[in-house]
């Protein structure tokens, strides 16, 4: 298995399996995709014993795609445009206080438990979709691939705990929903939220971008002030 062809037939395959086993359960939370996907293409690899970076370089087309489909998501929120009456300043203020939030937890928390500025800053963009969280870990002197990890785990951890988290806390809003999915974890939450809701699923798409933007204007006053 050393084709570019094989690790996409692979990815794909374990992407799918993923949304059958959602299917046939019903939805549950831990059936995933892409936490599926990940287990079933993490044991392969271990298995056969194929190196990460050639499964990396064999897949750049899979990532390629994840562009055009992030702009995708504009296509349900223009769908629920109508619904964006009475929430914008809200919206406008609570997203940058949470990105605010976000950034400063994962920052404070880390110096607390006794890790260094280097795995702080590695830390602080973690709720941000990957492309970006990377981009900002490696301008502010963080580990770009280790920010990569945290970041897919935070999606992950926010798509399988976040809509039952949110309905303990007795949001049920649709819009106020996938706001707080779209925002603590990113893509992978989004996806989650279109498969719960149309209505959620374009407020994640949105939540997700305005996230992005937000903690990247704000990530380098913050960390200045942090330091």
């Amino acid at each position: 298995m050393t084709s570019t062809l094989s690790f996409l037939l692979l990815t794909l395959t374990a992407y799918w399996l993923g949304c059958r086993l959602r299917d046939r359960t019903g939805g549950h939370s831990l059936a995933q995709p892409v936490l599926v996907a990940i287990v079933l293409v993490g044991g392969v690899l271990l298995v056969t014993g194929v190196d990460y970076a050639d499964y990396r370089d064999g897949t750049e087309l899979v990532s390629f795609w994840l562009g055009p489909a992030t702009v995708a998501l504009a296509v349900p929120l223009h769908r629920q445009v109508r619904r964006l009456r009475g929430v914008a300043l809200p919206m406008l203020v609570a997203i940058p206080l949470g990105a605010v939030v976000s950034v400063v937890t994962a920052y404070t928390l880390v110096r607390l438990c006794g890790g260094g500025d280097l795995l702080a800053t590695t830390m602080a963009p973690k709720a941000v979709t990957t492309p970006v969280s990377i981009a900002l870990s490696g301008q502010q002197g963080g580990l770009p691939q280790v920010t990569a990890v945290l970041t897919v785990t935070a999606g992950v951890l926010g798509a399988v705990a976040g809509p039952a988290v949110l309905t303990l806390a007795r949001i049920r809003d649709r819009r106020a929903r996938g706001l707080a999915l779209g925002a603590v974890s990113h893509g992978i939450g989004t996806s989650r939220a279109l498969a719960e809701d149309e209505t959620e699923g374009a407020f994640a798409g949105l939540s997700m971008g305005l996230t992005a933007l937000a903690t990247s204007l704000l990530l380098p006053v913050l960390l200045v002030l942090l330091r």
